[in-house]
């Protein structure tokens, strides 16, 4: 189930929770954020590839390439067993921003983006069938948990690709991490 909380910036224990989809998609619009729900055009397999991905969302992917300009879309993809998963999740982890969009289809599994926007901390739990859009020079970060599993749909209008310009911030340490956010929710 998706779920948004949002903080006070420095108060990580006192979120107002969010689990309705249309409120988080509300709670999301007032800042910038397109939130919303893909359905594919036909079954997907497990094991599909990126092209077979691609054109199960053909559609969704034409609009929001018409919509904002994007020049290319990729699959990326992290399971529990990838050799290289903590240093994968330490790099999204530290507070971030980008001059580019940052969009994210789950197509399987979930994340945690933490958006911190003016003096609030809004927690997005993105799962399967969530898009989100986070707009460029936003301040964020994203964990992915300490045994991701996930798969996403990215688009980008530059063909730099996915480039961030770290802030120094060490406010993330002070929010909960994906694990804990998944564990309170139960």
């Amino acid at each position: 189930m998706s779920a948004l909380t949002i903080y006070p910036e420095h108060q990580p224990e006192q979120g107002q929770h969010y689990s309705d989809f249309s409120a988080i998609q509300t709670q999301l619009d007032r800042i910038g954020v397109q939130f919303e729900r893909w359905t594919a055009n036909c079954e997907l397999p497990a094991d599909a590839d990126q092209d077979s991905v691609i054109a199960a969302y053909r559609d969704s992917i034409d609009r929001l390439k018409q919509q904002y300009g994007f020049q290319s879309v990729d699959v990326v993809s992290l399971t529990p067993d990838h050799p290289d998963k903590a240093q994968f999740r330490q790099k999204f982890l530290a507070e971030h921003i980008h001059e580019d969009f940052e969009v994210r289809f789950f197509i399987d599994g979930s994340g945690l983006f933490y958006l911190h926007v003016g003096d609030k901390v809004y927690a997005v739990l993105c799962e399967q069938g969530d898009l989100i859009s986070v707009p460029a020079h936003t301040t964020h970060w994203f964990d992915m948990g300490e045994n991701p599993r996930f798969k996403c749909i990215r688009l980008f209008t530059t063909a730099e690709g996915w480039v961030a310009r770290f802030t120094g911030s060490e406010i993330a340490k002070t929010f909960p991490t994906y694990d804990q956010y998944l564990a309170a929710l139960s």
